[in-house]
């Protein structure tokens, strides 16, 4: 069975005048013009490569760690091959969502656009979409300390959490590094649970083939069209 979970769906940063300007700089760069040079970086790569780290904890308390490496092709395409503690994949293809465990001998697919909304956070990844559609509200979140000294942490309230919570507005945090790439994703879920993303060496423009987006199931793998978990390679 495969917990609920947020979605891997939006994800960015809005990002304040990382050159420590002076405060008596009359041309100091704003939060908004942070954010155009981060949406900037990101959407002029038509492909992307990270390894990630995702932490699912509940209540403050660990629950599950996993790892592996994630592509982005644009247009809508990524796929998220996790690694740690046993391989699973995670695939959009433009068409369809697909979730295969190797040792379950099945891949369930669903509609990409019935998809849970956690992912997004990271939608900017792979599409044209700004944070600016994404999130209603985004600031530095002054109240949170980044995991890395140097590196910012911002606070999105996701605009489509506000329908399916009654009008409460589901935040999410983005930190970003110096060089203005995204280090870490954290998603705040009910009842005290939590998912995190953390990425690392960030590859710009790798040579992807068009197959990697592809989902060819093994012989012997049963489809099922059903709902995915929120969260890949979240099971009990």
């Amino acid at each position: 069975m495969c917990s609920a979970f947020p979605f891997l769906g939006s994800l960015l940063s809005i990002f304040l005048a990382f050159g420590g300007f002076p405060a008596s700089r009359p041309n100091r760069e704003s939060p908004t013009d942070g954010l155009q040079q981060l949406e900037k970086k990101y959407q002029g790569a038509r492909t992307l490569a990270a390894t990630f780290l995702e932490r699912y904890s509940e209540n403050g308390k660990p629950v599950r760690l996993e790892a592996g490496k994630a592509y982005f092709l644009r247009p809508g395409k990524m796929r998220w091959e996790y690694e740690k503690p046993e391989k699973s994949l995670f695939l959009v293809d433009g068409k369809y969502v697909w979730f295969f465990v190797p040792e379950d001998h099945t891949a369930t697919r669903m509609p990409s656009k019935k998809s849970e909304d956690w992912r997004t956070p990271i939608a900017f990844l792979t599409t044209g979409m700004k944070l600016e559609r994404i999130c209603s509200e985004i600031g530095p979140a002054k109240d949170v300390s980044p995991s890395k000294a140097g590196d910012a942490v911002y606070r999105c309230m996701l605009r489509s959490g506000e329908s399916e919570n009654g009008g409460k507005k589901q935040a999410v945090l983005f930190e970003t590094t110096p060089q203005k790439e995204l280090s870490r994703i954290v998603i705040p879920q009910e009842v005290g649970m939590q998912i995190e993303f953390e990425f690392k060496n960030w590859v710009w423009n790798p040579d992807l083939p068009k197959t990697l987006f592809t989902f060819e199931p093994p012989a012997g793998i049963a489809i099922v069209n059903g709902l995915l978990p929120e969260a890949p390679g979240m099971r009990q």
